[in-house]
């Protein structure tokens, strides 16, 4: 068998489930940055499956973190939401962001800290931790801008949009290859 890529070794090395069976059978990776400041594009999200037990890795734009409007005017009573780094078996499905578009929407359970002092710095304390159904998606920026602003109330959201309609292709190629309607999405602190 091949040698796995660096970020599902990665994967691994944090004691997570990595898909090694088959073609377009998707390990969808989060890489959040160790910058603390809100606002910037500055994560990565990578797709790694096989073709033919070719392994292949596609990285794009990500925030994995709220944008500045949310954390200093949550809307949740108990703060804003952060994704805890982690991996969500099976957790995301196809389904609408918001009644607009199609998108990776939460559909299990996920963890996120609560952050509730109003300011534009991410606290991740791990007392806030709430486990249950947010509306977490994975999805992308509308209109153009180069910082989150209000697209991000806690979601994993794509810089550009032709790189968000690359990963919904190879979402709807695991569907279609291997019937999997379901996502397991993985998130890692660089």
């Amino acid at each position: 068998m091949a040698t796995l890529p660096p970020v599902l070794q990665a994967v691994e090395a944090a004691g997570h489930a990595v898909f090694t069976k088959g073609d377009y059978n998707l390990n969808i990776t989060g890489i959040r940055s160790p910058e603390r400041v809100a606002n910037a594009f500055d994560d990565r999200l990578c797709v790694t499956y096989k073709v033919n037990e070719m392994w292949i890795t596609e990285t794009f734009e990500i925030t994995t973190d709220p944008g500045s409007p949310y954390l200093i005017k949550p809307i949740n009573n108990y703060g804003c939401a952060i994704l805890v780094p982690g991996q969500y078996r099976g957790a995301y499905s196809i389904g609408f962001h918001r009644g607009q578009y199609k998108a990776l929407v939460q559909s299990g359970k996920v963890k996120v800290y609560r952050d509730d002092d109003r300011d534009n710095i991410l606290d991740m304390d791990p007392e806030t931790i709430q486990d249950g159904y947010f509306g977490i998606n994975i999805h992308k920026r509308t209109g153009d801008s180069d910082t989150v602003g209000g697209a991000s109330a806690g979601c994993q959201v794509f810089r550009y949009e032709h790189e968000f309609d690359r990963m919904m292709l190879l979402c709807r190629k695991q569907i279609s290859e291997r019937g999997f309607k379901t996502f397991t999405y993985t998130l890692l602190e660089e």
